[in-house]
């Protein structure tokens, strides 16, 4: 594997080790151009209890990263995602027993939970939510869950409403999901299946792939799906077995395949383990450029072997780091593209600056 080959130089990796178990972390969006604000889900397994931290990011004189706020939660947290709402950060957190949070930071203190808005478990979904992302701007987001069930949440002044999308009853089992436009949103589940959804017509998913290009390994799950805004027509997917692959809305049932499972000989996969997390990563300059709007953007990936690299169409992966224990979630500043923020099984944060 080609370990920074893209980077002018190696990336400077700081880790903070943490009291508590993380289980998902991700920037806060910036109500100004002074905040460095990350929010974090993590789990304490002497005392059993849960909760959600704001931590702000520091460089000088040394890198640090500091404790501000906390929420603590009813349950587990399972998914955590984050957006700007009226000139607020949002974020919103699932459960394992099936409620929803969504937290609005202070108008004059972004480090601060100010409100907080909840659907109580059992009322969304029969068991965990497996995965809840928020429309940009906060106004919608998505659940869905193993009990084959997808909703709809809408954020009014002091409540919170949902329409249920489809309901499977276990049939079909969901794990994650990610919206492309106000209207439509992807979900993928079991046996590396996708599904495309469009709230304006009814009957279910409009598009569905079913991962069948290897019939030998189509058991895997998919955990993560993400959507360039300028080309929603791709679903990126991320999941068991190092997979990485693309789906195209225009060649339905044609995969293109980034890692692992049907990638062939000419491709070299990062790992082999489950890959938790995919996101494309601004930062990398694509190779493909002006090859048209079919080639896949780079794409940055963690794994369950402590592997957090970029993947991309027709090149050698770079390796950003190898870690000695599982990296469970990380996420891209997108306002400063060179940093990112990942969480180790060992009970550590770390991140990651690009030169």
């Amino acid at each position: 594997m080609v370990i920074g080959t893209a980077l002018s130089e190696p990336p400077k990796i700081h880790r903070f080790p943490q009291p508590k178990y993380i289980d998902s972390v991700r920037w806060l969006p910036p109500v100004s151009a002074l905040d460095r604000l990350a929010v974090i889900a993590v789990f304490d397994s002497d005392k059993d209890s849960s909760s959600i931290e704001i931590h702000s990011f520091t460089q000088d004189p040394s890198p640090n990263l500091t404790f501000h706020s906390q929420w603590d939660a009813p349950s587990r947290i399972s998914s955590l995602t984050a957006s700007q709402f009226n000139h607020r950060s949002l974020v919103a957190a699932a459960t394992l027993s099936g409620s929803l949070h969504v937290l609005l930071t202070g108008a004059m203190d972004p480090s601060e939970f100010a409100s907080e808005l909840s659907v109580p478990e059992k009322v969304l979904h029969d068991g965990a939510i497996s995965c809840v992302d928020v429309m940009d701007g906060g106004v919608e987001c998505v659940t869905v869950g193993e009990d084959g069930r997808v909703n709809v949440v809408s954020l009014g002044e002091d409540q919170l409403s949902y329409k249920r999308i489809f309901d499977s009853s276990g049939l079909v089992s969901f794990t994650s999901a990610k919206w492309a436009s106000p209207s439509e949103f992807a979900t993928g589940g079991f046996g590396f299946s996708l599904q495309w959804w469009d709230q304006r017509k009814t009957g279910g998913a409009v598009s569905q792939f079913k991962g069948d290009w290897n019939q030998s390994k189509s058991s895997g799950i998919v955990h993560s799906i993400d959507i360039h805004p300028s080309r929603k027509h791709t679903c990126l997917a991320g999941g068991s077995l190092g997979t990485v692959f693309a789906w195209d809305l225009r060649w339905l049932q044609q995969p293109l395949i980034l890692s692992g499972v049907g990638s062939g000989a000419a491709t070299c996969s990062p790992c082999e383990s489950e890959v938790w997390e995919v996101q494309y990563d601004p930062y990398v300059k694509s190779t493909n450029v002006g090859s048209g709007s079919s080639r896949i953007l780079p794409t940055m990936i963690c794994s369950e072997d402590g592997i957090l690299a970029v993947v991309e169409q027709g090149e050698e992966p770079i390796e950003l780091s190898a870690e000695p224990c599982a990296i469970n979630s990380f996420d891209i500043d997108q306002q400063s593209p060179s940093d990112v923020i990942y969480s180790l099984e060992w009970e550590s944060i770390a991140i990651l600056t690009r030169p």
